[in-house]
């Protein structure tokens, strides 16, 4: 098992999910452009719900990218783990409105296993992961975002503590 490598991997996906919590306290509601444009899905839900955004999306991508050279990584790895993640987010998302669940609502294991599982597989060759160091990689993510979301909720960071 590649301890480093998965530790350097868990750094990405945790700036990337953390990014756009940040980015919201930043700057509030500018830039808030909702990535489904208000988009209903054939079931007429939200395709992802409102909480989705572009400015979330984009800041997850440039803070990969940009920690990654200062963690051993490429921008170009960094960036991909940004990306990933973020389409894990709107995977998630996209099933949460699908099962009525409203915006920023709790889903365990639905809100911290595509998060970290979509990275994970998009970095597994750039990053010679195993199986095993990927399954590791997202038990311990899984695990580290519960723990820290509750921190962060504490610290006022995140408006509810998941």
């Amino acid at each position: 098992m590649q301890v480093a490598v998965i530790f350097q991997v868990l750094i990405l996906i945790a700036l990337a999910n953390g990014a756009p919590v940040i980015a919201k306290k930043v700057l509030g509601d500018r830039l808030a452009y909702p990535l489904d444009c208000g988009i209903r899905f054939v079931d007429g839900r939200p395709l992802f719900g409102s909480s989705k955004t572009l400015r979330g999306f984009a800041f997850a991508i440039i803070a990969t990218a940009g920690v990654a050279p200062l963690i051993g990584l490429d921008l170009k790895t960094g960036a991909l783990a940004g990306a990933a993640a973020m389409t894990g987010d709107l995977f998630s998302s996209f099933l949460k409105r699908r099962m009525k669940l409203p915006p920023s609502s709790q889903a365990l294991g639905l809100d911290q296993v595509p998060e970290s599982l979509f990275p994970l597989l998009a970095c597994r060759n750039a990053l010679s992961l195993t199986a095993v160091d990927i399954a590791a990689a997202a038990a311990v993510f899984f695990v580290g975002e519960l723990l820290l979301s509750r921190l962060l909720y504490k610290l006022r960071i995140r408006d509810r503590p998941y």
